[in-house]
Formats: structure tokens, sequence, C-alpha cells
């Protein structure tokens, strides 16, 4: 038996192998093919556009899936959610969708749209949106570029962003935010009944989650005498309590945490005018809470 895994095509593709990597899975990809293997002869994976993700997980094509939120509620489908993994194409943020018009445009509100076009790729989410605040208006379906697209073919947009940087280049404003969205581990509910697959895909939430959580924090190993504990415990901003282990000779313990790398520039400087000793600085791959 296999677990029958979905890798997102296109934007996601680049981050979700490397986060599938430093969580101790290798995904072979080939540029001729949608199929690709693991390092695990139980898991086998597909590349599927995130758009259409949501749709293969519920039908039972794929029993797991990695997607975003955004495209789950689009489709309006019952998957069950298994875990929430922050990341994006250029970040460890999560995304939001925005409706954005010109920057010299009269519009300000939503409500000031009443009659016009709005183009997005997020066709149902959007219709829910303005649909909730009783404007009428023209929804187009985007098959992309969709941030050229006002003033001339769109009045407005719904479009995600992560920076804004992209809508800022094109000379749009955001005016509201639609909804926010981050990447999703989904599964097939009845995939979520099976024992071999149940324990695969939590076993596989585990592992991607430790991964992320040790994005940007490293390891801390220092020995002190335990009359200056005290103080080089001051020193660290702990993810949890530190590990303190005693010394062979009884003087000295040992004392092991994890910190935000970008911490360890003052720290370590901190815990070396504390007295301690024997500092070592090591990276992490996974940190499991």
């Amino acid at each position: 038996m296999k677990l029958r895994l979905g890798i997102p095509k296109g934007s996601l593709q680049e981050a979700t192998i490397a986060l599938f990597l430093r969580a101790g899975l290798t995904v072979h990809t080939s540029s001729r093919s949608y199929s690709a293997t693991t390092d695990d002869a139980e898991v086998e994976c597909m590349l599927i556009r995130a758009q259409e993700m949501a749709r293969y997980v519920a039908k039972g094509v794929l029993d797991a899936g990695i997607t975003g939120m955004d495209w789950v509620v689009e489709s309006g489908l019952e998957v069950e959610a298994i875990a929430s993994l922050n990341y994006s194409k250029q970040s460890r943020g999560n995304v939001r969708w925005v409706l954005a018009v010109p920057e010299d445009s009269p519009y300000q509100r939503a409500e000031d749209l009443a009659g016009k076009v709005i183009a997005t790729e997020l066709v149902n989410v959007t219709s829910r949106y303005f649909a909730a605040k009783g404007v009428p208006v023209k929804i187009e379906f985007s098959w992309g570029a969709t941030e050229i697209k006002p003033p001339t073919l769109a009045d407005a947009i719904v479009e995600v962003t992560e920076t804004g940087s992209s809508l800022r280049a094109n000379r749009l404003r955001i005016i509201d935010e639609v909804m926010p969205s981050s990447t999703q581990l989904i599964a097939n509910v009845a995939a979520m009944q099976d024992d071999f697959k149940r324990q695969k895909i939590e076993n596989l939430a585990i592992m991607l989650e430790g991964a992320i959580a040790a994005q940007g924090r490293v390891g801390l190993m220092l020995n002190v005498r335990k009359k200056d504990l005290e103080a080089a415990l001051a020193v660290l901003p702990a993810l949890n309590s530190p590990t303190v282990s005693p010394l062979s000779d009884g003087l000295w313990v040992a004392v092991n945490t994890i910190i935000e790398e970008t911490a360890s520039w003052t720290i370590i400087p901190r815990l070396k005018a504390a007295n301690a000793t024997g500092i070592v600085e090591y990276p992490l791959n996974k940190v499991v809470l």
C-alpha cells in the first residue's frame, strides 16, 4: 500500500520540495513528468496545480496534498485540514487576497465599486465577499496577469499578495482584504479512516511542522559554573525552559536551548560576559514541539 500525495506544481513547487528535504524526505521530480518519487517507498507523489488540489483529494485520486486554504475554500469541497504550514513561495509568512484598484482611481471602499467589473482567479470567494456587502458587481475570471487588467480590462481586481510589491509595481493600491490564506496539508476524508494512510499523513504533518518550526532558529549549547547559572539563564530567551544537565565534576552544568538565529549576535557575547564557556551554536533541521 502507498500514500498518494499531491505536491503543488507552479509557484509553490520549489518551496515545497525544499521543505520536504528539510523534513527528511527527498522528492525526485522530472521536467518531463507530473509524477515524482520519494526516498520513502510507501509515498508516491503527483505534481498538481494548487488550484486543483482539493478536487483530486476530495475525489480520492490523492490521499493527501498541499495547497492553499484559499483554494480549498474556493472549491467548496469536503477535505480534512491536517496541518497549517506557515510558508509561501517567497517567505515564511502567509498570503492574503486583497481588493485593489488603480492608484489614481476614485474608489476608496468596496461599496464604491457597485456595477463595476472585478477580475480575479478566486471567483467564488470574491462573489461571496461582495454579496455579503450587498454590492452588485460583475466578476470575471482571470487567467493570469491579473495586475495589468485595471483600468482598461477591469475596474478592480482581487489578487493574492505576500508583500504587495507586484501591486505597487503595477500602480495599484489595496482598499480591502478579502481573505487571508496559508498553505495547508489536506487529506481525503476516507483516507483518514485507513490506519496505514492516517499514520503516514500524521507522520508527514509532524515532520513538516518540525521543519518549519526550525526555520530561523539555531540550537545553543554552553557550559557554566553552577554559581553563574542564574546569570546565564537570564540571558536566554528560551523556546521552552532550557535543558540544564550536571557535569561530572559537580561544579559545572551544561545548558542546551533554542534561540532565534538573529538573536545569537547579541546573546553569545552576553553569555560570555556571564562566564559561560564552550558555547556552540548549531543549525536545526526540525523542532518538534
